[in-house]
């Protein structure tokens, strides 16, 4: 700002907020996907909302947030009627996009799903400029959702520091930082990391900490998501532990989080409670990765808990839920507590895919939980069993031999479709076998690609086996 002249404010009314110093913002943004498919499958943007809680508690900044993937924000001129499930899943709105060029042979449409590209350009004019951007991304094949809303941010506000976390950037931290347009590529967790770099771009003493490594140490001592900045919030997702004890080789959960750490019980009850009092939340699903490890100490301890406070919560379980951990008192306590959505990892009959891939559930266990959770009030056809497909060493019998055994048990199959994630041991495979490339494109991990590039099952066999998930 240009120096006044002296006796300047002698000649404007007095008014005691004139010149006040105007705040500093920050921007977080999660952004589009771009993919063949994609739905409201309970996607909240949690980490970026964790690390919002952070910056609310500890500086002065003022929060503007923007979720690309929030439908419920589309303006009436889109023509666009969002379509939402009972149990709270939804549609994106989506714009169709040129096919990245080594997807030109697959015949499917590619679009980027979220609010539209230009209603998210008008939103971007009414905020003011922000001293930094943080965004995040989720799959590491949907980084070209980070591309976009970089492209749209530098036009909007210039060479605005722009920060990127979230699971691409830790899994591919060097695609990050050559492709992705951010200026820092924050790897791993970023509650210990982000208050340091906030206080360096903005150059804000205000901003303390005794130690920027050890603030918080571990999973339980941070804030509560601060969906108080989030548009609709009928539907909310939560973390009860962070990691898992299991090291299944297709699976980058370790990775990720190294140490399995779990929640207090009294805090999560606290933090459910608080939602359905201030948000009027319907819907909650469950991000763990092992939500019924230690369940006597854990969610035993949580949901007994929660029933004299008749929340009328309905409670969903997207990540899978272990079958060998379900007997019958907590199958009673599931229905009893509300949870309406329940799903069951079980990835394949095969005894030798189990034994390689990891050894934690087995036909039989899935068995037992089924009975127990029909005793319990559950309808069979009603709960639904993940099934892997597109392992690289597994065969279209192998999957449909899985299909038809649990719709033997009256359950209903669900493929969960294998993406080589960076660092696991299948990854690592196809580095050895030179089907994969250590730089490949991040596209490559995407879940439907797998017929066209290193699985041995082809496109005419995935044909075949959503024919049979079908067939009733």
């Amino acid at each position: 700002m240009a120096e006044r002249p002296c006796g300047f404010e002698s000649h404007l009314p007095h008014h005691p907020t004139l010149f006040m110093p105007q705040k500093k913002h920050l921007l977080l943004i999660n952004p589009w996907i771009y993919d063949f498919t994609a739905c409201d499958f309970w996607l909240r943007p949690l980490g970026l909302l964790y690390i919002a809680s952070i910056l609310k508690k500890y500086t002065n900044l003022e929060l503007d947030f923007l979720d690309c993937l929030d439908c419920s924000q589309v303006d009436s001129d889109y023509n666009f009627r969002r379509k939402v499930r009972p149990d709270g899943r939804s549609s994106f709105y989506k714009e169709e996009v040129v096919k990245p060029e080594f997807f030109r042979h697959i015949p499917r449409k590619f679009s980027r799903y979220g609010l539209p590209l230009s209603q998210v350009g008008a939103m971007l004019d009414r905020l003011p400029v922000p001293e930094a951007v943080l965004i995040t991304c989720t799959m590491t094949y949907w980084y070209p959702g980070v591309q976009a809303a970089v492209e749209l941010l530098r036009k909007k506000f210039g060479q605005v520091p722009i920060i990127l976390g979230g699971i691409y950037a830790s899994l591919c931290p060097e695609h990050a930082k050559r492709h992705s347009g951010a200026d820092i590529v924050i790897e791993g967790p970023g509650e210990n990391q982000i208050l340091r770099l906030i206080r360096e771009i903005c150059d804000d003493s205000s901003i303390k900490a005794a130690s920027w490594e050890t603030l918080f140490p571990d999973f339980d001592s941070l804030p509560s998501p601060a969906y108080e900045l989030c548009h609709d919030n009928t539907v909310l997702c939560l973390m009860t532990s962070r990691g898992c004890p299991f090291n299944c080789t297709y699976c980058a959960s370790r990775l990720l989080g190294p140490r399995f750490e779990q929640r207090q019980p009294e805090k999560v009850v606290s933090e459910i409670v608080y939602f359905k009092q201030t948000f009027n939340t319907q819907h909650i699903a469950f991000y763990d990765d092992a939500l019924l490890i230690n369940k006597n100490h854990h969610l035993i301890k949580i949901l007994e808990a929660l029933l004299p406070h008749n929340l009328g919560l309905k409670f969903h379980t997207p990540n899978g839920l272990h079958p060998r951990e379900i007997d019958r008192p907590l199958a009673h306590l599931l229905k009893k507590s509300g949870f309406s959505s329940v799903f069951l990892s079980l990835e394949t009959t095969d005894p030798k895919l189990l034994a390689e891939t990891g050894p934690k559930v087995s036909p039989r266990d899935l068995e037992k939980a089924l009975s127990y959770l029909e005793e319990a009030g559950y309808n069979r056809s009603d709960i639904s069993v993940y099934l892997l497909v597109g392992l690289p060493q597994q065969d279209k019998d192998q999957v449909i031999e899985s299909i038809k055994y649990v719709k033997k048990l009256g359950a209903r199959p669900r493929l969960a479709y294998f993406s080589p994630v960076p660092g696991t041991e299948d990854w690592k495979a196809l580095l050895s076998s030179g089907q994969l490339k250590p730089d490949s494109d991040p596209l490559l991990h995407n879940k439907l690609v797998f017929p066209y590039f290193w699985s041995r099952i082809t496109p005419e066999d995935f044909e075949e086996i959503k024919h049979q998930l079908l067939d009733r």
